[in-house]
């Protein structure tokens, strides 16, 4: 079990369960006894809450994003030290991560994508104005809550990982999205983050990364020498407008990429009122960017810089000497290992093309016709073993293919090729299918809910009817029914209750008729009763004497009837008068009750010795008697009967 669940920081919050685990730090659910409500509590992993340095970073960096307060950013509540325990309270979301997400629809809707990296945008923007830069923007830092908003979390958390994180295995989660800046190791600022952003924009358009490999340095090289694969070459529903934004977002040159991330959202902004708009005056800043060759040269310092991890924004003041020698020995070491790696590549190279120029297929090679085919066969057909390499770049969906079958290649059949011997091939996708849940009597804004969560990108449209059994905004009935089948893409119906239908009602005379009887009468016709009024009148006791709607009016079920209700005649009134024995005297408050009930209070001044008398004015029903009694400092100084 883990050591911390059940265990209580500060004497406040209560460890319950985990829910998350990083390289730097454990997530888990907890209880705030002090405002009585659900948190997530980060604690700092023990390995590197030992580093003082590390854990006075943590607590700064901490407090420094504890200040943000944005709706896309999660908010921190607190930062302490609980003993030996270093931690973080932040708000709990109830959500999934953004890479959670894309795992489970793949490549999005470019509207979809459009409405989260605005969010992000927005959220970056808020931290970049006070001076907080991320540094480590990727999905898995990214939640997306059920109402489709997103939140990005872990900025202080994420500051830190980017100082001490090395080019290893363990990094390729972050090294897919770090910018060239800091894959070089140099000195990041706003524009690192909007690169990251980029990425995952990148990554949300085409279902996948820009650039991938087996190791982070591979990934890292790629950042800085490579080209990634146009967006609409992989899904050509993407707009070109929002391609070219993408790729500003990633330019290399951080010059020419978004200054700020608010004129990043300014371009998304323009994009989304018109998604047609003129994009030239950004391809034209990015121009210089752009680079036929798939490859770019890379220097070996930067291949070194990579492979040790090195981050010398700022610190080449404070290294000795003798660590200077040592980095010169292993820079060294690294341009003799790449020299002896580019002769054995040449070697391999002569060997493979003098292979070639010996051919008979000096004109090059047919491209076959592939469609049909899955990529497994088309791999074993002769004229593409050992000739071509066949890149799937993604799935569509299509009525002439069975699923898995390619149904695009390019080049097409019977292009000749001499190099550049790649097949591009998009597959028949398999239909997602699932069934209609039960939704009758759900909530119709619920049952939507539930219907979104399912990834089925579906039409869900509404039509109201009335309904005697379900009340208003519950489902009646669905189309397709519950357990039916439902594709991608389907439309669903939701037929949603009106309530009961209101029904014309004649009123009736309730003149004359005691007050509950009428209204249990009004109720049963389908009318709604207003609170009573009641006034003196000659008419018996609850007696109505009038009615809000008239006889034989004809009004809709529901409509409200207001009737005025026979106090019965008018109160007498009598006064009465008390006298003030001689003990009393100065200023005497002197009150009355009528029937044990309290009617009120006088103040009489009084000479002493001499006492007094007081009276008061009582009211009841005609023909009826009350006791009336009067009181000085609750001392009883006088008791009548009397009749009205």
């Amino acid at each position: 079990m883990d050591q911390y669940i059940g265990k209580m920081l500060d004497n406040r919050y209560e460890i319950m369960e985990l829910i998350g685990s990083g390289g730097m730090a454990n997530v888990y659910k907890a209880k705030c006894h002090r405002l009585n409500r659900m948190v997530a509590v980060k604690i700092l992993k023990s390995e590197l809450a030992e580093n003082a340095d590390f854990r006075r970073r943590f607590r700064d960096e901490s407090r420094a994003v504890a200040q943000l307060s944005h709706a896309n950013i999660v908010s921190v509540y607190d930062v302490s030290r609980s003993g030996d325990v270093e931690y973080i309270v932040m708000e709990l979301i109830e959500g999934i991560t953004l890479k959670q997400y894309m795992e489970r629809r793949g490549q999005m809707d470019w509207r979809e994508a459009l409405h989260f990296i605005t969010q992000i945008m927005r959220g970056l923007s808020h931290a970049h104005s006070r001076g907080i830069i991320h540094r480590d923007i990727k999905p898995q830092n990214i939640m997306v809550l059920r109402d489709g908003s997103v939140k990005v979390a872990d900025f202080g958390i994420a500051c830190l990982a980017s100082a001490g994180q090395t080019l290893t295995q363990e990094a390729l989660g972050s090294v897919h999205y770090i910018s060239p800046e800091q894959a070089r190791g140099d000195r990041t600022d706003a524009r690192s983050d909007i690169y990251s952003a980029g990425v995952v924009l990148y990554e949300m358009l085409t279902g996948k990364l820009p650039f991938d490999g087996d190791s982070a340095v591979s990934v890292a090289i790629q950042h800085l020498s490579s080209v990634p694969l146009a967006p609409r070459s992989i899904n050509p529903e993407i707009p070109e407008a929002l391609e070219v934004i993408c790729m500003k977002a990633m330019s290399p040159n951080a010059d020419k990429r978004y200054a700020t991330a608010e004129a990043m959202i300014d371009d998304l902004e323009k994009f989304r009122k018109n998604p047609t708009m003129d994009v030239e005056y950004i391809r034209s800043e990015l121009a210089e960017d752009v680079n036929s060759e798939p490859t770019q040269a890379i220097k070996t310092s930067e291949v070194a810089a990579l492979t040790h991890g090195k981050h010398r924004g700022g610190l080449n003041d404070e290294e000795t000497d003798e660590e200077e020698k040592k980095r010169t020995r292993k820079l060294m070491a690294i341009i003799g290992g790449a020299f002896t790696a580019v002769l054995i590549l040449v070697v391999l190279l002569f060997k493979i093309f003098g292979s070639f120029g010996t051919s008979t297929q000096t004109d090059g090679h047919v491209v076959p016709d592939l469609l049909g085919k899955t990529v497994e066969q088309a791999n074993q057909m002769a004229e593409v073993r050992d000739v071509f390499q066949i890149e799937v770049l993604g799935s569509k969906p299509s009525d002439r293919y069975e699923p898995g079958q390619i149904i695009e290649q390019d080049p097409g059949a019977g292009r000749t090729r001499k190099n550049n011997l790649v097949i591009h091939v998009y597959v028949c996708a398999r239909e997602e299918k699932e069934v209609m849940p039960p939704l009758i009597g759900v909530n119709y804004q619920e049952a939507k809910v539930q219907l979104n969560n399912m990834g089925l990108d579906l039409k869900v449209d509404t039509r109201e009817e009335f309904s005697e059994e379900y009340k208003e905004g519950a489902v009646i009935s669905t189309v397709p029914a519950a357990k039916e089948e439902i594709k991608k893409g389907n439309s669903v119906l939701l037929v949603v209750s009106k309530g009961p239908e209101k029904k014309p009602v004649v009123v009736p005379s309730f003149v004359t008729m005691l007050v509950d009887d009428a209204a249990a009468q009004a109720q049963e016709l389908g009318l709604t009763v207003g609170e009573h009024q009641f006034v003196y009148s000659a008419k018996p006791v609850g007696q109505v004497i009038e009615q809000s709607i008239a006889a034989t009016t004809n009004v809709e079920a529901g409509t409200t009837i207001i009737f005025t209700v026979s106090k019965g005649g008018e109160p007498k009134s009598q006064a009465v008068t008390f006298a003030i024995p001689e003990t009393y005297s100065g200023e005497v408050i002197v009150s009355f009750t009528q029937d044990g009930y309290s009617r009120g209070e006088t103040a009489v001044t009084l000479e002493e010795g001499k006492g007094g008398s007081v009276s008061y004015t009582f009211s009841g029903e005609a023909g009826t008697t009350s006791t009336v009694m009067a009181y000085i400092n609750g001392e009883e100084i006088g008791s009548q009967e009397i009749s009205f």
